[in-house]
């Protein structure tokens, strides 16, 4: 019996993927009392948002890239908590542009500093309208989006160099949906994040998956890849994988950006901040993220500061998927393996990678959870899960 209360004859579950998607569903399949095995081919749990204790100093790192915590959403808010001590974090960026600090996202003191003014919010307001670009239609691009939003000055100054670094082409073929998650203020507030409920878990992201993971109904594979399909011990697959992977890439691979990442050490406190963007077009880097500030509650750090340098690429069959691009090819083709997904027996796709979406810690969380009641659902009804709770 699940939350809802239905009764449902328990099933034999394969989850592929221990990170946060596979975990919550395995997690409320579990709960409904079906077995679930979840297997995943790195050595550990949390996926992308794995953190561990740098070997050489004992700074608690992101490893795969910084993760922060926000979220709106009441049910996914008390669902962490239920799993880790939630510690309140507001994230501050700071980006290097032309050899000057500023502030993002876009603020009130950034336009000043950057136009040399001292404006106040309606002021900043009419002298940017005046600077933007109009037009009837929506904006496609992320070139339009930003030339509307904020005009020429602080497109190139802030986004043009760091979007072709971070996604390896021009702004004009990107989505403008990309530049709608980052808010322009006509305030002083620099914070990243509007949500209320802004946090790091306490043990860090790992120790919380873990716990979620932790349940007599669940058993945990780890070191141990996917290969094939359903298999023989399982009545039904949860696949949060790389859909083009499922189907071994035969339509060819959808586009994805990696990261590799340089660590450097420094004593004390190197950039005073967790994380500073690189805008220039001719820093190679796109930003460089220093551990310590994300978990201010353990103190000075006592020696060596790890940081990282981070590097954005063309993702390769061999290298961790981190953004998926999108671009015109990518939806054409994620439109030929959804049709093949659709028509699979006993397989539901779920997760960034198994729906092909950018998607932030509180929606995988919150879609993981509409997952495993949809697919409780159907077997209530005596009916079969669909491939895809939410379309790609």
């Amino acid at each position: 019996m699940d939350g809802s209360g239905l009764r449902v004859a328990p099933r034999r579950v394969r989850v592929v993927g221990a990170g946060l998607s596979g975990a919550v569903v395995a997690r409320a399949l579990a709960d409904a009392g079906h077995q679930v095995t979840v297997q995943d081919e790195r050595p550990h749990v949390a996926g992308n948002c794995h953190t561990a204790r740098d070997p050489a100093t004992g700074v608690m790192v992101h490893v795969y890239g910084p993760h922060i915590f926000h979220t709106a959403n009441p049910e996914v808010w008390a669902y962490v908590n239920r799993f880790a001590e939630m510690v309140p974090f507001r994230h501050r960026v700071k980006a290097v542009a032309g050899g000057q600090v500023y502030s993002l996202p876009i603020n009130l003191h950034t336009i000043n500093q950057l136009f040399g003014r001292a404006m106040s919010p309606a002021e900043a307001r009419a002298f940017l309208r005046a600077r933007c670009e109009t037009g009837e239609e929506a904006p496609r691009s992320f070139e339009d989006q930003a030339l509307r939003l904020v005009g020429q000055t602080i497109y190139t100054t802030f986004f043009r160099g760091y979007t072709r670094k971070q996604w390896g082409v021009d702004p004009d073929q990107l989505p403008a949906s990309i530049l709608k998650r980052l808010p322009l203020r006509f305030d002083y507030d620099d914070a990243y994040f509007d949500h209320p409920h802004q946090a790091l878990p306490r043990d860090g992201y790992t120790a919380m998956v873990a716990r979620i993971l932790d349940h007599p109904g669940i058993r945990l594979r780890l070191g141990q890849p996917f290969r094939g399909r359903l298999p023989q011990d399982a009545d039904h697959l949860v696949y949060t994988g790389p859909l083009d992977r499922y189907f071994d890439r035969d339509l060819g691979p959808l586009g994805y950006r990696t990261l590799d990442f340089e660590r450097f050490e420094g004593p004390g406190d190197v950039q005073g901040t967790a994380v500073v963007n690189y805008c220039d077009e001719d820093v190679p880097h796109t930003r460089i993220t220093e551990h310590r500030h994300f978990s201010p509650w353990e103190g000075r750090v006592q020696g060596a500061s790890p940081c990282f340098r981070e590097y954005s690429r063309a993702c390769g069959p061999n290298d961790i998927p981190y953004y998926p691009l999108r671009l015109l090819d990518d939806r054409r083709r994620l439109g030929q393996y959804s049709e093949r997904a659709a028509a699979e027996r006993d397989v539901t796709f779920v997760g960034r990678l198994g729906t092909y979406a950018y998607l932030d810690m509180d929606r995988a969380i919150e879609r993981a959870l509409d997952t495993a009641r949809a697919i409780n659902l159907a077997w209530a009804q005596e009916g079969k899960p669909a491939a895809f709770i939410h379309a790609p």
